[in-house]
C-alpha cells in the first residue's frame, strides 16, 4: 500500500464549508505518482506509458479544511495490459471517499495497449489489496 499525505488547501473548500468534490480526483491522481514511477521512474511525459481508462469516486463523509488527509493506494487487480487501483481518502481516522480506477499500459505511437512487463507486474503485486 502506498500512502500520501495531502494538506487541504483553503481554495479546495466550497460555499458549504467542506472540501469540494472536484478536489478529490486531483488528490487521487497525485497519489498515483508512486505507481507511475514503477512504469517510468523519470516521469518523462514524452515517454508516458499509461492512460487512465476509467475512474469512479464514492463519497462517504465530508472533508474539511484545516486537517490533512491521507490517500491510500492499493492494487486491486493486475491483468495483461491493464490494472485497477483502489484508493481511499482518510481524514481524522474516518474513511471519507473511496475511488477505483483502471489504468492501461499504452503505446501512444501505435495507439494500442501493450502487455505490462513481468518485472512491473511483480512490483505491482507487492501492493495488492490487503483489506476490503
Amino acid at each position: 500500500m502506498f500512502k500520501e499525505h495531502i494538506k487541504v488547501r483553503f481554495c479546495e473548500t466550497d460555499a458549504l464549508r467542506h472540501v469540494s468534490n472536484t478536489a478529490l480526483a486531483g488528490w487521487f491522481e497525485s497519489a498515483r505518482e508512486p505507481i507511475f514511477k514503477l512504469f517510468l521512474p523519470s516521469l518523462d511525459v514524452t515517454q508516458w506509458p499509461l492512460i487512465l481508462a476509467r475512474y469512479s469516486i464514492d463519497f462517504k463523509a465530508q472533508l474539511y479544511y484545516g486537517t490533512e488527509v491521507e490517500v491510500r493506494t492499493e492494487v486491486a487487480r493486475i491483468g495483461n495490459s491493464s490494472f485497477e487501483l483502489r484508493q481511499q481518502i482518510w481524514q481524522s481516522d474516518t474513511l471519507c471517499a473511496e475511488g477505483m480506477c483502471t489504468m492501461v499500459h499504452f503505446d501512444h505511437t501505435s495507439q494500442r495497449s501493450e502487455p505490462i512487463p513481468e518485472a512491473i507486474k511483480t512490483r505491482l503485486s507487492e501492493h495488492l489489496l490487503t483489506s476490503e
